[in-house]
């Protein structure tokens, strides 16, 4: 059975767009899995990942951020982000957080150059905790569940990463009939956030990704004292970003048992109860 795409308009005014997957021939019915993009949009990786969920019997859907009103917002739109992308690979790790080492090296591009990188560099960046794209993922959310022929009436979880799983998070936290949400190397939401979490949470994380790795302990902890459940993978010898194949941090064995386990989780927090529902009702 092949997967059946499309992109989506939606909201209230259709201002938003995404990228639906989901399997050909299956038009309702179907629980929702929304995927949170990275920083770089919802480019080829992500809708890659989207298709995968899709495969796995679910609707997937990918709400373009950096989209309104069916295009892109000038400063993301996708050669720019591409341009950042580009610049920044061809600098030391160090440079993605050290502005003055940024700044040295765009001092050697053209004048021009150098305003596009350092204003589409800053939308990027700048807007990870939006309120905006807070609104855009409740939005997304409660199309799913309440306007959405195919699944309509049925739970939505979410899944980000990077930027992208520190939003899967926040979404936890504001949305109250969420079913589950994956973090995939994302920053862990404040504690007073925390306290709104009404569903499982799951997490994961490489051993080498210092700056993002070493809240999970306390994350772990604060969930604990909330009465939250939060399960969660730290991989060893594994970078940030090692879910995404088309980068270098990319970690196949990681990766791989990362997938089985979100897998697990969203058929648990999805599937499973209103499975046993239906079986037990038969006995």
């Amino acid at each position: 059975m092949a997967v059946e795409t499309r992109w989506v308009r939606y909201g209230k005014d259709q201002e938003y767009m995404g990228y639906m997957a989901k399997m050909d021939q299956v038009s309702k019915n179907l629980p929702a899995v929304i995927v949170i993009q990275e920083i770089w949009g919802v480019d080829d990786h992500i809708q890659d990942v989207t298709k995968r969920f899709a495969q796995a019997g679910y609707l997937a859907f990918a709400p373009d951020l950096y989209a309104k009103n069916g295009k892109r917002i000038e400063d993301l739109r996708v050669e720019r982000v591409e341009e950042v992308k580009a610049f920044l690979n061809s600098l030391p790790n160090t440079a993605w957080t050290n502005e003055e080492e940024r700044k040295k090296a765009l001092q050697e591009l053209d004048e021009e150059k150098q305003i596009r990188i350092s204003k589409t560099f800053e939308r990027m960046f700048g807007g990870i905790h939006s309120d905006d794209y807070i609104q855009q993922l409740l939005a997304t959310s409660s199309y799913l569940r309440e306007e959405c022929e195919i699944s309509k009436g049925q739970g939505v979880a979410s899944v980000g990463f990077c930027m992208g799983g520190a939003l899967s998070a926040l979404l936890a936290c504001r949305d109250p009939q969420l079913k589950g949400a994956v973090i995939f190397y994302g920053t862990a939401p404040s504690e007073n956030e925390i306290e709104q979490i009404h569903c499982p949470v799951y997490g994961f994380y490489g051993e080498l990704d210092k700056r993002i790795t070493s809240q999970v302990s306390c994350f772990a902890e604060l969930m604990k004292q909330k009465g939250k459940t939060f399960n969660y993978q730290i991989y060893k010898d594994t970078h940030h970003a090692f879910f995404n194949d088309t980068r270098s941090s990319y970690n196949v064995d990681s990766a791989r048992d990362a997938y089985q386990r979100v897998l697990q989780f969203f058929y648990d927090t999805l599937v499973a109860e209103n499975r046993n529902g239906i079986l037990d009702k038969k006995e």
